[in-house]
């Protein structure tokens, strides 16, 4: 007992190793022995630990000095702490990455504990008789799980080892590893793409390019509605669901199948996905719209104003955003006025530009265009610079328009006069529709201070609008 370091104040030390953290831990201790917390989630996520969600506590005992074990990396986090003797660790990142074979020893008593990040080898020998440490783990062990393993004696690493290997009993298998140069690095976790049919898949597709790590689906590869997609992947495996479909047929939501197709895919898909996220830590990310707004504010809306969706749409929208926001790792991403690539308003308008058609555009909502590859670049950017969990609005930049605002400036761009384009109530342009017509938010401009404040650069929507039409 005499040898821990008693009243240590709970503290943090980086590695060289990104993600391996070292925590002093406070230990109180007397004449009758010594207590410590040895892992207490709130003090420890404040000073960065993840909150990596363990479900399942080992023990390993070992009776003689110089037992020495690994180099394993197993694809799960780890938090290791000694609960009596003391043990030198030695760690080796084994993931992809430009510091694969990276090192860092150091020695561990009662006082000292390390987080150790999944895909990161780590080994263990101990310098005290009697010794015994714990992990937390947050998976369980699976024979389907993948693994790397390094030779304890590769020369690459060159591990100083305090009792020299020829003389510690070290298993058959631990000895048969193979060296640096011979190992399979542990791949990045995967990123799920949902709904990568839709325009806004075919953009983030343009944003991730072919990375290995992104597994794209549609509905015929991954139902949303299956009650069986909780066990459908390994989700310990992955980092982030990115959740790019949508039931967006606005008007039609008004209808009976329309009504229970917009809630399946907007609220009860997405409430699956947010089960899934909180219950294997993994990071959500959902699309939401402007049409959980009422559109009476008159100023932008901010991502703490209180929902009051006006249609089914945006009931469906805003109760999907409810579901994902009970996710611990989530980003909603709140758009309006999305343009994608195949038909929509702004091709449209350059359609009937080019063959002479002179349109009345409603003037009574006003907004800003989004570009779906302004949505995947501001996934991508969320995901990347681990900006703070939460909900972000997300649109294009500059002045507000109205949709005739914007029809106008089509027909200039494409060589049209603006003039041409003249202006109409919502209710004169829906006033001869057949079937039910939903209602439209009439200020759906969006306050981007906030994504702003994490380092994104928001585009302008004219500028954008122009390279739009003229690639």
């Amino acid at each position: 007992m005499g040898d821990i370091d008693f009243g240590k104040q709970l503290g943090v030390t980086e590695t060289g190793i990104p993600g391996l953290v070292v925590f002093d831990l406070p230990v109180h201790g007397d004449s009758r022995g010594w207590f410590k917390e040895n892992w207490q989630r709130e003090k420890m996520t404040a000073l960065g630990l993840p909150d990596f969600g363990p479900v399942q506590n080992n023990i390993s005992f070992n009776d003689a000095v110089g037992t020495t074990r690994g180099i394993h990396a197993e694809p799960w986090d780890k938090w290791v702490s000694v609960a009596t003797g003391r043990i030198f660790g030695a760690w080796v990142d084994l993931r992809e990455g430009p510091t694969f074979g990276a090192v860092f020893t150091t020695e561990l008593d009662a006082s000292k504990a390390i987080f150790v990040p999944r895909g990161v080898g780590n080994s263990y020998q101990t310098l005290e008789a009697d010794t015994a440490y714990t992990y937390l783990v947050n998976d369980h062990w699976s024979a389907d799980a993948s693994y790397s393993f390094l030779n304890l004696a590769d020369e690459t690493s060159a591990i100083a080892w305090p009792i020299p290997l020829s003389d510690v009993e070290i298993s058959a298998k631990d000895l048969a590893h193979p060296r640096l140069a011979d190992v399979t690095p542990i791949a990045a976790k995967k990123i799920l793409v949902v709904g990568a049919g839709g325009q806004l898949g075919r953009a983030l597709r343009d944003e991730l390019g072919d990375a290995a790590h992104v597994e794209w689906t549609t509905r015929a590869d991954f139902d949303l509605e299956d009650p069986e997609i909780r066990t459908a992947r390994r989700w310990r495996d992955y980092e982030a669901i990115i959740n790019a479909g949508a039931y967006t047929a606005v008007d039609h939501a008004e209808t009976g199948d329309g009504r229970r197709d917009a809630w399946a895919a907007n609220a009860a898909g997405p409430a699956r996905l947010a089960a899934i996220a909180t219950e294997f830590g993994v990071t959500l990310v959902h699309v939401s719209s402007d049409y959980v707004f009422d559109g009476t504010a008159d100023r932008p809306y901010r991502e703490d104003d209180a929902v009051c969706p006006l249609g089914v749409y945006g009931q469906s929208k805003a109760a999907g955003d409810l579901a994902v926001s009970t996710a611990p790792r989530h980003y909603i991403l709140r758009t309006s006025w999305v343009i994608g690539d195949g038909k929509n308003f702004v091709r449209t308008m350059a359609s009937l530009a080019e063959r002479g058609i002179d349109p009345k555009v409603v003037d009574d909502q006003r907004g800003r265009l989004t570009f779906a590859s302004e949505i995947a670049r501001a996934i991508v950017h969320l995901l990347d610079t681990n900006a703070p969990y939460g909900t972000y609005n997300v649109s294009g930049g500059g002045a507000e328009r109205t949709w005739k605002d914007i029809a106008s400036d089509i027909f200039a761009i494409t060589g049209a006069e603006r003039s041409r384009v003249s202006g109409v109530s919502t209710a004169e342009y829906f006033a001869n529709a057949e079937g039910p017509v939903a209602p439209r938010p009439s200020n759906s401009v969006l306050d981007l201070s906030k994504l702003e404040a994490t380092g994104f650069v928001v585009r302008d929507a004219g500028e954008q609008l122009q390279e739009y039409l003229t690639p």
